[in-house]
């Protein structure tokens, strides 16, 4: 079983663990969370690598509440803490954004001040290994993004260069210009389209990874996250699966899952994540997690493969209950497949 990918284009040198970790959710809430609580996490991550290999980790510039760079901040102050663990890891980073917005601003400008606030929230203490734009800015040409991305590498403020939420023509555009170290895009048992599916063609042929994001359907897809119990503050509640009009249908999606995992005595997240990685040698499902022991159950993912009976059953499940509602909310809805 493949238990590691290496990095795209002027990446190609690194190779990294089959899975990563997201690392969002440690500080998107205005209660967050203890460093000692999200240092473990990260932590309990790590401990699955084998030397010689890395773990992405992945993070942004508009992670903290009220979309500030409190998740970079963090991270500053764990390498401050292991900075034996900083070639550890590669850290990928998304920007570009309007400042305090999630309004897309690709103008090299802002993509300047974008890398420069994240390193400023770094701290010096971990370079950024792969930056992006979160979104693909449709003003501006994807070309003209690249090269003003690869003069910001050519400065020294980054090394690589990623792409988020792009379609399968930008990417091999993108590629074009300079050579494309990851693309993020969403993937789960809920989130498998047509432009996924070509998307996924693309980077296989280009030899990019896919950094799998909320492979776990933002929670749903464990059985252990209810849509009605969250938070107020929750971001997740503004995400149409998340919706009360669609909360028994999705948990009947949800239920037909684990029943699937139950018979193969895992955990319905290390089903869905064993699924992602099934997809392709170059997937790397990034699940979420504040608790170690939840972070460990996901890793452990990594060591399951899938018959295919399994994958025929998990079909089965899917086509019988499919999944109600849109990836996020009609007012970021266009952003998708840039």
């Amino acid at each position: 079983m493949v238990q590691s990918t290496r990095l795209g284009g002027t990446a190609s040198h690194i190779e990294i663990f089959k899975f990563g970790l997201g690392l969002a959710g440690m500080t998107r809430a205005p209660n967050m969370l203890s460093d000692e609580d999200a240092f473990e996490t990260i932590k309990a991550a790590i401990a699955y690598v084998p030397e010689g290999q890395r773990l992405l980790i992945n993070s942004a510039e508009f992670y903290g509440w009220g979309l500030g760079t409190a998740n970079l901040e963090l991270l500053a102050r764990f390498f401050t803490k292991y900075p034996e663990l900083t070639n550890r890891m590669v850290l990928s980073v998304k920007g570009g954004m309007k400042l305090g917005t999630l309004v897309v601003d690709g103008s090299p400008e802002n993509l300047r001040r974008s890398v420069d606030a994240c390193n400023a929230a770094l701290d010096g203490k971990k370079r950024i290994d792969i930056f992006a734009c979160a979104r693909v800015d449709k003003a501006i040409p994807i070309e003209e993004e690249i090269r003003a991305l690869k003069a910001l590498v050519e400065e020294g403020k980054f090394d690589h260069i990623g792409l988020s939420e792009v379609a399968a023509e930008t990417i091999r555009r993108a590629n074009s210009v300079h050579g494309i170290a990851a693309v993020e895009i969403e993937v789960s048992p809920w989130s498998y389209e047509d432009e996924t599916r070509k998307v996924i063609a693309t980077t296989q042929s280009l030899e990019i990874p896919i950094i799998a994001y909320s492979p776990l359907g933002g929670g749903l897809l464990t059985g252990k996250v209810k849509a009605a119990e969250l938070p107020a503050n929750d971001h997740r509640r503004m995400f149409s699966r998340f919706k009360e009009d669609v909360a028994e249908d999705n948990q009947k999606s949800v239920n037909a899952l684990m029943e699937v995992a139950e018979k193969k005595g895992i955990s319905a997240a290390q089903l869905s994540l064993a699924w992602v990685s099934s997809l392709g040698p170059n997937l790397v499902p990034i699940p979420g997690s504040v608790k170690v022991a939840r972070t460990k159950e996901n890793f452990e993912a990594a060591k399951l493969g899938l018959s295919e009976e399994e994958l025929g059953e998990l079909d089965s499940a899917l086509a019988k209950y499919p999944v109600k509602g849109s990836r996020f909310f009609p007012a970021v809805e266009k952003g998708l497949w840039g």
